[in-house]
């Protein structure tokens, strides 16, 4: 692989002397550019890989030249370098497009991280952009984040059953975004123009999710003061994700059933049937099979969904997309609660690759918003990991290395539940995942929490 190009753009000589000096001994190619003006230029006449240049430039200074490069070419990584930084003129910068920035006098370890980090991201995106193309430009899995074999696997899969009829039952544990994927499959199958409606079965009380899915007569109960049309009539022509429809009741997963068979459905107090049209996306993080033995689920229905099987995989399983994640969620939050934060210092990118990530994307998105929220600087640092990250790595060397996935597991939910004395509700949420999850995972693997 030929080296990468960096174009250095700097009105002092000396300092950019000094900066190609560092970055060919990082086995880089280095351009130099001695104003705004120039780094234009240059951008647009050969390739350049990222461009690391100063704010204060004759001719046209690095803000102005940051603009104009953005729009020859927005993917290009600009790192701006300033003596003058403050929080403001970095808020600037980022929200121009700048990738980072980097203050006077310059500490090279970092600099060489930051160029390494933003080299290595745009990559990561290139691979994803190459990957959707080459299942067509038809199919848009933009929302999902990932260049790892099982989400490339995940998106042929999505790319052959997007376009069909078929019902699709999506399997994997909470917070790994079934109702992301979900979406994915509305988006890009024949009926995208038409409704989208979601239902949560585990939301609704079971004497309100009947009225919910099918709707209900004026007076047909106590408070139905009104005529009511339900999801499956207001998804008529479109797609209804029923997501954790492990959740539901018998007599509910008959009407279900009666709907997938027949396309057709009474309205609680009515006599009428209301004829539909909709393709059903279901959703479950438990073993659906187990609950059809033990009588909680009914076999024909689930037979019935199972048409195709998607397995989401955990994020334990694709842990080579946490920095990709990560530097998004970074991003997002970033500029929502207008922090100019740089980056992840490299021992909390260790930290995440370490932990099991019971919570799956969820965890990893909240613990990145709480970290962009409580850091107290513009790298967020090994400070600032929530107690279930930070602990690990004190312990990880007198600690016996579990022996399964599931030992992980169970262990990262004690560790946190001792941290928060035993509260569950605070466990919870940092693990990043609901209580009745937490509580599930509690009677799986047998824990002590009394």
């Amino acid at each position: 692989m030929p080296p990468k190009t960096i174009l250095v753009a700097d009105d002092e000589k000396a300092h950019r002397l000094m900066l190609r000096a560092h970055l060919e001994r990082e086995g880089f190619d280095v351009v130099e550019a001695t104003d705004g003006q120039e780094a234009i230029t240059k951008v647009g006449e050969r390739i350049v890989d990222l461009v690391l240049m100063d704010i204060r430039m004759p001719v046209i200074d690095g803000m102005e030249a940051l603009t104009k490069i953005k729009k020859l070419n927005p993917a290009i990584p600009v790192i701006i370098m300033t003596a003058y930084g403050t929080i403001g003129s970095a808020v600037e910068a980022l929200k121009s497009g700048a990738e980072d920035y980097l203050t006077k006098p310059l500490d090279m370890d970092e600099l060489i991280f930051k160029v390494k980090k933003a080299l290595r991201y745009r990559q990561l995106e290139e691979e994803n952009v190459l990957q959707k193309e080459r299942l067509g430009t038809r199919f848009d899995f933009s929302r999902i984040i990932g260049t790892s074999s099982a989400i490339r696997g995940l998106f042929e899969t999505l790319s052959m059953v997007a376009p069909t009829e078929a019902t699709i039952l999506l399997l994997g544990e909470s917070g790994t975004g079934k109702e992301l994927v979900a979406n994915a499959i509305h988006q890009n199958s024949p009926r995208r123009e038409r409704p989208y409606v979601k239902v949560n079965c585990a939301a609704l009380p079971e004497t309100l999710l009947e009225s919910e899915l099918f709707g209900h007569e004026k007076g047909a109960f106590t408070g139905a003061i009104d005529k009511k049309k339900g999801r499956f009539e207001l998804a008529d022509g479109g797609t209804i994700f029923l997501d954790e429809i492990g959740e539901m009741s018998l007599p509910t997963q008959a009407k279900i059933l009666r709907v997938l068979q027949e396309r057709e459905f009474e309205s609680v107090g009515g006599t009428k049937s209301i004829k539909v049209d909709v393709r059903v996306i279901a959703a479950t993080n438990k073993k659906l099979e187990e609950e059809v033995s033990r009588g909680k689920f009914r076999e024909d229905l689930y037979y019935r969904i199972n048409v195709v099987p998607i397995t989401i995989p955990p994020l334990r399983e694709r842990k080579e997309d946490i920095p990709l994640l990560a530097e998004h969620f970074l991003r997002i939050y970033g500029k929502k609660n207008k922090r100019a934060i740089k980056g992840f210092d490299p021992g909390v990118m260790r930290a995440f690759i370490q932990h099991t990530w019971p919570g799956n994307v969820r965890e990893l998105e909240n613990i990145v918003e709480r970290m962009v929220i409580m850091s107290r600087g513009d790298t967020i640092t090994l400070d600032d990991l929530p107690p279930a990250l930070a602990g690990w790595q004190q312990e990880e060397e007198s600690t016996p290395t579990p022996t399964s996935l599931r030992d992980i597991e169970r262990e990262t939910i004690v560790k946190t539940l001792q941290q928060q004395g035993g509260n569950r509700t605070k466990a919870a949420a940092i693990l990043g995942i609901t209580r009745k999850t937490l509580q599930n995972k509690i009677k799986e693997y047998e824990i002590d929490n009394s």
